[in-house]
């Protein structure tokens, strides 16, 4: 299937973490996410229905092998100074910010300057969007995950 790119964004709440949690739970809550159980390409003897949890979903061999190509394949938010994890989220750090734009007070136009922020598969960022008044208004997140 190869690689799928995803983005999200979120209301502003302080606690990178707990905002990604509540996205995650949404994402899985709703149903929006590849299920490797489903769909044409999937023997019929192998189609099951959608899991009830994340722990049903993930004790899946085939989702394991494929990822769920969603915010779903991430499981945290890591420090400004941690090394890249992988299945983990890293938040933009003012420096990458005002490299790629000229500020630190990243907006929704910003989003094409930092979307390449996130190459590779597996791997997750995140960036605090300001509105017009220059407050926090948004998380965005996106990167790319699936086989």
């Amino acid at each position: 299937m190869g690689a799928s790119g995803w983005e999200y964004y979120v209301p502003y709440q302080e606690d990178l973490d707990t905002a990604l949690q509540e996205l995650r739970e949404q994402t899985f809550r709703v149903g929006d996410y590849f299920w490797a159980r489903e769909g044409d390409g999937t023997p019929t003897e192998a189609r099951r229905p959608r899991p009830s949890t994340e722990e049903e979903m993930w004790a899946d061999e085939w989702q394991q092998h494929s990822g769920t190509h969603s915010i779903l394949d991430v499981f945290r938010v890591q420090r400004e100074d941690e090394e890249p994890e992988i299945c983990a989220v890293q938040p933009v750090t003012g420096e990458e910010a005002r490299r790629a734009t000229g500020t630190d007070r990243l907006t929704r136009a910003h989003v094409p300057a930092i979307e390449n922020l996130a190459r590779e598969r597996g791997y997750g960022r995140c960036a605090v969007l300001h509105g017009a008044d220059g407050k926090p208004e948004e998380i965005y997140f996106w990167g790319w995950s699936g086989d």
